[in-house]
């Protein structure tokens, strides 16, 4: 609103200094070439500038003149029966004129500033370095850690600062002092402002929340003025909790005096906000809890002792954590005797708690779109599968190319299957979802951590087997670009196992993509050969267990045209195979 004032202002202020701002000015040639097609034409008081209207055009176009060409022209411009005027010279500005068009904006201005000031509040001029945190009130505050469902993070360090909120002058009797900032960090979706949240629910104190992005500004000064007019609310408050999100917008690393004023104002922010955690009591019962998903790219001074010196991480959860989560987001719903939920949270691995809320949210609009009551394991195995691979799309195949992308997925299913430490097969689709015309989907029996040669190889292979499968069918003319994203992500995951994780013949070294220009040509080189190397070997691996199973491949491909999907108990008895 009051940037919007101020720009009306300033434009009605230039336009009443700008009278002529509708002419267009043009160079000499332009009326040259123009000349047959003048039809008024204007001399201007000085005798260098002229003004002309062209034939079918409304637009006053401005040119100067030439030395020593005013009078020939004028001759032309009558011969050809030109409308021809000369302007009178200006008389000096009225005082009345002078009002209108330049004190009267300025007076508004005034007046506009003035009125802003008088408001106050957030939207005032005056509160304009006032910090934008929003208070949570602890007495609405009813969150608790038996709300954060799956205990992420390591609540042992969580209970110990909530106690010291509780009781600080036990610790303080003891010579210890409150750690004033922690950072929490983890993947999007963890639940780390939850926890935060909770924590100042469970020590029953105000809890005051800010984005980092809030602080900082086009305005050099104004990011520290709010840092510093937020801590002083905070002392005030105290004992409190500030939680600043995304805490990297305030406090990545600083650009060392290089740059425009936009870095000197993030500089400027963080030194503000280092002074003020500097600067507190050791009595003083004030937390500043910060959280990110990119804890690397904070400023190391920010993350010393007597800063962030707790730095708890946020993680994934594991199936025990995505149960408890699942429980209570169904909480309170109406649900059928048939849910498993231990089994929804063993296919959802990789699951943060934000994900495992979107899945139960989307369970319910199954059921309201159904028009029934409660939700069954079907609504939950529905809303999985529109989760993991997108919105059944309403797309009409032909029959050719609906056969195709049978063979495809059936590919990708039984060169898989045939792998060692692959995951087992969940399902098996040729409805179109997303930009995908099929998919083949996997789920892992167990939560995995990390990842052995032999299952990324594995994995190479079953990507690879939808291409394979298309040229074992059609031919080699015949391949389709069906395996456009299979080959983007196999091309990732093998320069991953060569730049990252040292499997190739390069050496136990890492490339840091963000290391990558300082690496050798040559070397960049060999990396380029082992990736297509590796990937080269997993698309002949998939070949040769196609080959070896092609009736089978064509049996998968068959079921898939007729029913278009099919799950892992129809896929074994397809292949002849029983459940492990």
């Amino acid at each position: 609103m009051f940037y919007g004032v101020l720009i009306i202002l300033f434009g009605m202020l230039w336009q009443s200094m700008s009278p002529d701002n509708y002419i267009v000015n043009k160079p000499y040639n332009h009326f040259t070439q123009n000349l047959d097609d003048v039809s008024s034409f204007l001399l201007r008081s000085d005798q260098k500038t002229f003004g002309y209207i062209l034939r079918g055009d409304t637009t006053l176009y401005q040119s100067v003149f030439p030395p020593g060409k005013v009078t020939l022209l004028i001759d032309e411009l009558q011969t050809q029966g030109t409308i021809i005027e000369v302007e009178a010279p200006p008389e000096p500005a009225g005082f009345g004129s002078m009002i209108l068009f330049s004190i009267i904006p300025v007076m508004l201005l005034i007046g506009a500033l003035v009125w802003m000031s008088k408001r106050g509040g957030s939207s005032g001029v005056a509160a304009f370095g006032n910090s934008p945190a929003t208070l949570v009130d602890p007495a609405k505050n009813t969150t608790t850690l038996a709300d954060v469902a799956g205990n992420p993070g390591d609540f042992d360090e969580v209970y110990e600062l909530i106690d010291f909120l509780k009781a600080p002058e036990k610790y303080w009797r003891a010579g210890a002092t409150l750690p004033h900032g922690i950072l929490l960090y983890g993947p999007p979706g963890t639940g780390k402002t939850l926890l935060a949240r909770a924590i100042a629910g469970e020590a029953k104190v105000p809890f005051y929340t800010i984005s980092g992005s809030d602080f900082v500004e086009m305005f050099v000064g104004v990011g520290a003025s709010r840092v510093r007019n937020m801590f002083e609310t905070l002392k005030k408050a105290a004992p409190a909790i500030l939680f600043i999100d995304e805490i990297d917008a305030v406090g990545g690393q600083r650009s060392g005096g290089f740059g425009g004023a936009g870095n000197r104002e993030a500089d400027q922010t963080l030194n503000q906000l280092l002074v003020e955690m500097d600067g507190f009591d050791e009595h003083a019962s004030i937390m500043v809890i910060g959280a990110t998903n990119r804890p690397d790219s904070l400023d190391p001074a920010l993350l010393r002792p007597g800063r962030f010196d707790r730095i708890i991480p946020i993680h994934l959860p594991d199936i025990n954590a995505r149960k408890k989560i699942l429980e209570v987001h169904v909480k309170g719903r109406d649900v059928e005797d048939d849910i498993d939920l231990h089994t929804i949270a063993k296919g959802t691995p990789g699951f943060s708690g934000a994900d495992l809320m979107n899945l139960v949210n989307e369970a319910a609009m199954l059921v309201a779109k159904g028009d029934r009551e409660s939700m069954t394991m079907a609504d939950l195995d529905g809303a999985r599968d529109r989760v993991l691979m997108g919105k059944e799309k309403s797309l009409v195949m032909d029959d050719k190319e609906k056969e195709m992308t049978a063979f495809h997925e059936a590919g990708h299913a039984i060169a898989g299957f045939n792998m060692p430490e692959h995951d087992p097969i969940y399902k098996i689709s040729i409805v179109p979802r997303g930009q995908a015309l099929g998919v083949t989907m996997y789920l892992p029996e167990r939560d995995r951590y990390s990842h052995s040669h032999q299952y990324l190889q594995s994995q190479l292979v079953s990507l690879m087997g939808g291409r394979a499968a298309e040229e074992l069918q059609y031919g080699k003319l015949a391949i389709t670009t069906g395996a456009s994203n299979d080959l983007q992500r196999a091309t990732e995951l093998a320069r991953s196992m060569i730049t990252k994780w040292g499997f190739s013949d390069t050496g136990l070294i890492s490339f840091p993509e963000r290391d990558f220009d300082l690496i050798s040509d040559d070397t960049k080189t060999k990396i380029d050969d082992q990736v297509r190397a590796l990937l080269d070997a997993a698309y002949k691996q998939a070949l040769a267990i196609l080959t070896k199973n092609k009736s089978k491949l064509k049996k998968v491909a068959s079921a898939l045209v007729e029913k278009e999907t099919i799950d892992l108990e129809e896929f074994l008895i397809l292949i002849g195979k029983k459940r492990a």
